[in-house]
């Protein structure tokens, strides 16, 4: 009888302790937390972005495919995929979405979730955009870093009026299918050029084709430089937009080094890489526990003036050594 009941007993902790092996295998290795990450552009475009946004987030403890997953969607500047490809990662079992390369990418991933924590990087203002109430209490579920570009639209055209002293007339490429950019771009330009007397010529180009098609009514009504707007597109086309500025001999200014380093005269505005490094910051912040709701909206505001030294000779211009002195890098 004795035998019997430790028999059932015996075959009971067994069973017990059967059953909580793959409860102690689970806890030995956690599901990694998985986060969401939308971009307007293509990977192509923002390696070095992305070198950056992964440097925060080790820095908040978090290192991909050690304790982290990324699931990655690229819209390859199809701006009407955005909000299918938000939706797709909304489904998924994610931790926390990050929006980045244009308004657009966060306002999609914003409306995709109520739930899901989103951190976002823009260059407008995100209380205009509707993404959060206020910068110091966002209050929903999303979060992020405001980054000065568009606002600094002023500053770039005094630096491009001072290495092109002649210009009397300068286009400006804006994107007419980021609408938020393009309003505020057109706004400022327009009354720092008023300000300053230029005239404007303004081009409008959402394609590739569309950029060829305003440097060739650039080659019908020449300007003495041209002006590119804060566009993640745009910028995407950097190397086509330095091919066709330097075919054209026209000085290009723009807010992204990105330009400047293809072949633009010169770039004013916010260092991106450390925004995204920023971005993966805050990520890392919400993967352990912290609230989009009382993370303050980030104004960063480390800016740069690249300026191409060798595109200046080519152009026969003469850079003069007090923006020489004051740039963060000289291209040579």
């Amino acid at each position: 009888m004795t035998s019997h009941i430790g028999r059932r007993k015996f075959l009971a902790t067994l069973g017990g302790a059967t059953a909580a092996w793959p409860l102690a295998a689970g806890a030995q290795q956690p599901a990694m937390p998985v986060i969401g990450f939308l971009e307007s552009r293509s990977p192509e475009a923002v390696v070095e972005r992305l070198r950056a946004f992964r440097q925060g987030l080790k820095e908040a403890g978090h290192v991909e495919g050690v304790n982290v997953a990324i699931e990655y969607r690229w819209a390859e500047n199809q701006v009407d995929r955005l909000p299918a490809l938000a939706d797709e990662l909304a489904r998924r079992p994610v931790a926390v979405l990050v929006a980045t390369g244009s308004p657009q990418t966060a306002l999609a991933v914003k409306a995709a979730t109520t739930t899901i924590p989103v951190v976002f990087g823009v260059a407008q203002d995100p209380v205009r955009l509707g993404l959060v109430t206020s910068l110091a209490r966002p209050g929903g579920n999303a979060t992020g870093i405001f980054f000065l570009n568009t606002e600094l639209t002023a500053k770039r055209l005094e630096i491009l009026r001072e290495l092109v002293p002649r210009a009397a007339r300068v286009a400006v490429l804006i994107n007419p299918r980021n609408p938020a950019s393009m309003e505020v771009t057109t706004r400022d330009v327009e009354a720092a050029a008023q300000a300053m007397r230029l005239q404007l010529q303004i081009l409008q180009a959402g394609t590739s084709q569309e950029i060829n098609a305003a440097f060739a009514s650039l080659a019908r009504e020449p300007a003495d430089a041209l002006f590119v707007s804060q566009d993640g597109f745009l910028i995407s086309r950097r190397l086509q937009l330095a091919n066709m500025a330097a075919r054209h001999a026209i000085p290009m200014a723009s807010s992204s080094r990105d330009i400047a380093e293809a072949g633009g005269l010169m770039s004013y505005g916010t260092n991106i890489t450390e925004v995204f490094r920023q971005m993966g910051g805050y990520a890392g912040r919400i993967l352990k526990g912290a609230k989009p709701a009382d993370l303050p909206v980030e104004q960063s505001t480390k800016l740069e003036l690249v300026i191409n030294a060798q595109t200046a000779r080519m152009l026969g211009i003469d850079v003069p050594p007090t923006l020489l002195a004051l740039a963060d890098e000289v291209i040579e």
